[in-house]
């Protein structure tokens, strides 16, 4: 890659974000015609005027509490829908004589095992 000095690389910068803002100038002019807006903006107008920012609606203290305990009891049911429904089973356990039945099975296994690989051994 060709090296440039400093000066070279300023005015160079210069240069390309003075035609990045034109190009975005234009961008935002046709998306003007075409009416699209971006998330949050107002909408425009025919003549290109936007209209005044209406001002913040509020909440009374009291309707807060009404939407508040309003979806306390919602939720409420939802939990109480979902507890219901889980039931958890008892956890199983193996008995000793489970056990030792597993324990043969397997010793009679690895002589078989064992067996077999003296007899290819010889």
């Amino acid at each position: 890659m060709a090296r440039y000095d400093e000066s070279f690389l300023r005015a160079a910068l210069v240069g390309y974000e003075s035609e990045r803002n034109r190009i975005e100038e234009v961008i935002a002019q046709i998306k003007g015609q075409l009416g699209q807006r971006g998330p949050g903006r107002p909408k425009a107008i025919s003549n290109g005027v936007t209209p005044a920012v209406a001002p913040k609606r509020t909440m009374s203290v009291s309707a807060r509490k009404k939407i508040a305990a309003a979806q306390r009891r919602r939720w409420a049911a939802v939990k109480q829908a979902n507890t219901a429904q889980v039931k958890h089973k008892p956890k199983r356990r193996l008995s000793a004589a489970g056990r030792r039945a597993i324990i043969e099975a397997t010793k009679k296994r690895w002589a078989k095992v064992r067996a077999a690989k003296a007899n290819t051994a010889a």
